[in-house]
């Protein structure tokens, strides 16, 4: 297994780390700061001893791949390195990604899916269209980036999960599992919901969104696309 530091401190840009094997163009390492595609949000990008990471990816048992750009030659199994997460695009993540959990707490309906990028982010609802109203959400989400809550990971068992299902709010996508116990995702006095993503530690740090577009997509899913305000 890779030792995730990004899961106890998502605002760790760089580490020391030591190549654990290859698999093909990408490189397992004992321990990351890189992110790894899942539930919604990209794999971080950024560089391994100065060579280019392009993606994370997840291998199994918990390890994390990190996708050299094509072409390049590396690093040999047992080789220390130091590795470093584009920082800006990761904070972009974060603050999206938190956002998406505040939306969750204003449109109070079953989440279907959803995506992050650096410049947008959405999640989908099962909900009558007419429910969405693009000027109450907006307002509503602003109100909570404005009220500066904490946001804070915390862990469960599997058992309590399983006995709390109203803590898995997204029906396409299941929390990571695998050691006997869940993370969470609070953010005080809004929401508490399973995630394994990066977030900011308080809801401020997202600064001031807009809605861009409220849409259908296809018959249950209604979708609610995100911005940073200009």
């Amino acid at each position: 297994m890779t030792e995730l530091l990004f899961r106890d401190d998502a605002y760790l840009r760089s580490c020391r780390a030591t190549v654990v094997a290859l698999h093909g163009e990408a490189v397992e390492l004992d321990r990351t700061v890189f992110y790894p595609m899942g539930g919604g949000q990209p794999g971080d990008s950024g560089s391994i001893g100065g060579l280019r990471v392009v993606d994370a990816r997840k291998g199994e048992q918990e390890r994390v791949l990190h996708v050299l750009e094509p072409g390049t030659r590396a690093p040999a199994a047992g080789t220390p390195v130091e590795i470093e997460i584009d920082w800006e695009r990761r904070y972009r993540h974060m603050r999206f990604h938190t956002a998406l959990h505040l939306l969750c707490a204003v449109v109070r309906a079953p989440v279907t899916g959803g995506r992050i990028a650096a410049d947008k982010a959405h999640l989908d609802f099962d909900v009558e269209m007419e429910r969405l109203l693009k000027d109450e959400i907006e307002a509503g989400l602003n109100a909570l980036v404005a009220a500066c809550h904490e946001v804070r990971p915390r862990w469960v068992s599997e058992a309590e999960l399983d006995a709390r299902p109203e803590l898995v709010r997204t029906m396409s996508v299941a929390p990571p599992r695998g050691d006997a116990r869940v993370r969470l995702l609070e953010i005080t006095d809004v929401d508490l919901q399973a995630c394994g993503g990066t977030h900011v530690a308080n809801t401020r740090e997202i600064g001031r969104l807009k809605v861009g577009k409220i849409r259908s997509e296809g018959k249950r899913n209604k979708r609610v696309t995100l911005e940073f305000a200009q």
